[in-house]
């Protein structure tokens, strides 16, 4: 699967419970990248991206996404599924915000780095998108 996940500068994601941060354009920019595969997240995500076709809720969907699918990442840990990961998506905020909950690059299987590029935001001048491939 291919996994998608926003992280800050030390890689954090989430604090007592709730996102760091959201960003209306790359909500925008994520559905435009998925558009026309499944892009499954959990009901917590789910509220952010609103109604759109393509997203699939539920709470267990990083056993039931397939290879080729999209998986929205915040509240969920990757552990013990990292043999499924072909594809991390990561987009950068740029910033630091306090943070109780991270993602790391699983070390095994080892990812490259791909692609990187830029762009505005609606609430951050700067996101770094990143693609890790196996």
């Amino acid at each position: 699967m291919k996994i998608i996940v926003c992280v800050d500068n030390k890689g954090g994601v989430m604090f007592n419970r709730r996102r760091q941060s959201q960003d209306r354009v790359l909500r925008e920019h994520i559905l435009e990248m998925t558009s026309g595969h499944a892009l499954w997240m959990n009901s917590y995500s789910a509220k952010m991206f609103g109604d759109h076709s393509g997203i699939i809720v539920t709470e267990d969907f990083l056993d039931r996404a397939s290879e080729d699918d999209f998986c929205f990442m915040e509240d969920v840990s990757i552990t013990g599924k990292e043999h499924t990961v072909k594809e991390i998506i990561l987009f950068r905020w740029n910033r630091t915000y306090p943070a109780d909950v991270y993602f790391n690059i699983p070390a095994e299987p080892e990812y490259k780095l791909t692609e990187t590029c830029d762009f505005a935001g609606s609430s951050h001048e700067k996101i770094t998108k990143e693609v890790y491939v196996i």
